[in-house]
């Protein structure tokens, strides 16, 4: 069987679904069933354009580190982003001990979401601006020359030429939100989205660094370093998207067991996805995929930072903005060959 063929790629999420899914049934009934599609199914909807962001940096990495994303990452994925980061999130915010957050998490539930609810701030500005930081990062390139929404995209892709344009433009919206904000969110605030945009800035300079280094020597994949720089990129690039995935999960259950194994099994069809999008070159067939996504992800990023607010939109509007932009994106490739293809035949 191909290596690309989508029975091989999602068999092993298929299996684990069904596995966690009976357990959770047996254990939790059937209503717990039905809760649990529906966090698997809301993760994947949140993070669809994730995954062909994942694609476009695991497509360079060494085979081994592709395999230690696949494995290690989702490790990560699981257990640590969806369980213990948001446990790390409610101890900075109450000051209660990792043990206390965690009998919380297990035997509190209404309280553990109240307090992860309290520390929202946090993670909205810091996943907002680390999201933010990513979209402008790929429209303010003065080198692209592939532009979907022209008129917009053409006028970002000038503006790249600016020195220092991205960290200019992220270091306003910083301000802008530490000034506008509410009085008792302001230093919160301000720390959160600056080490959002650091955190992003820096990894993705490594990463240029590491991929100019790795064309110098002739090499065509990532190993060592570079290979670790773009892990650690991927991982906080899923830890930034789902956060507020796991905020939105409260609004849905209080069973702390059953957001992890719902959104856990949700983490692992995004990893099979990812893979697909890369060995199917679906990048390449579909040119404006990637705009798409990071104009899905610009969205992501205005709605967290809009949450500061006290603005938030149901889940299901936040999840379909993805869907939205990358069905269009796919929609007008589609369309953009046919035109290439009839207009190289009347030649």
């Amino acid at each position: 069987m191909h290596k690309a063929h989508p029975l091989r790629i999602f068999a092993i999420s298929g299996i684990i679904t069904l596995l966690i899914g009976a357990f959770v049934g047996y254990e939790l009934g059937l209503a717990a069933l039905w809760l649990f599609t529906v966090l698997a199914i809301m993760e994947v909807t949140f993070s669809f354009d994730n995954a062909v962001i994942n694609s476009r940096i695991l497509v360079r990495m060494s085979p081994l580190w592709q395999t230690l994303f696949l494995t290690i990452g989702i490790f990560i994925a699981v257990f640590v982003v969806r369980f213990a980061l948001p446990i790390f999130v409610v101890m900075a915010a109450t000051g209660l001990g990792f043990g206390s957050v965690t009998d919380l998490a297990l035997n509190d539930a209404d309280r553990y979401g109240e307090e992860l609810y309290k520390a929202a701030p946090v993670i909205d500005a810091f996943g907002g601006t680390f999201l933010l930081m990513l979209g402008i990062s790929y429209f303010l390139d003065h080198d692209k020359i592939v532009h979907w929404l022209r008129p917009i995209e053409r006028v970002l892709a000038a503006a790249g030429k600016i020195r220092f344009i991205k960290l200019i433009v992220m270091g306003l919206v910083a301000a802008l939100l530490y000034f506008t904000v509410e009085d008792k969110l302001k230093e919160t605030v301000l720390i959160s989205s600056l080490l959002g945009i650091t955190l992003q800035f820096g990894l993705s300079t490594l990463a240029t660094l590491f991929d100019k280094k790795m064309k110098t020597s002739g090499t065509t994949h990532q190993v060592g370093w570079a290979a670790f720089a773009s892990f650690m990129y991927l991982e906080v690039l899923d830890a930034s998207f789902s956060f507020d995935g796991v905020i939105g999960a409260f609004a849905i259950t209080t069973n702390i067991v059953l957001i992890v194994a719902g959104l856990g099994v949700g983490a692992f069809w995004v990893r099979s996805l990812t893979v697909y999008l890369m060995r199917a070159g679906t990048l390449a067939k579909y040119r404006y995929l990637e705009h798409g996504a990071h104009w899905a992800i610009l969205a992501l990023g205005c709605v967290m930072l809009v949450k500061l607010y006290h603005v938030s939109p149901p889940e299901w509007v936040t999840g379909s903005l993805g869907l939205v932009f990358i069905v269009t994106a796919i929609i007008s490739s589609v369309i953009e060959k046919r035109r290439l293809a009839k207009t190289t035949i009347d030649k």
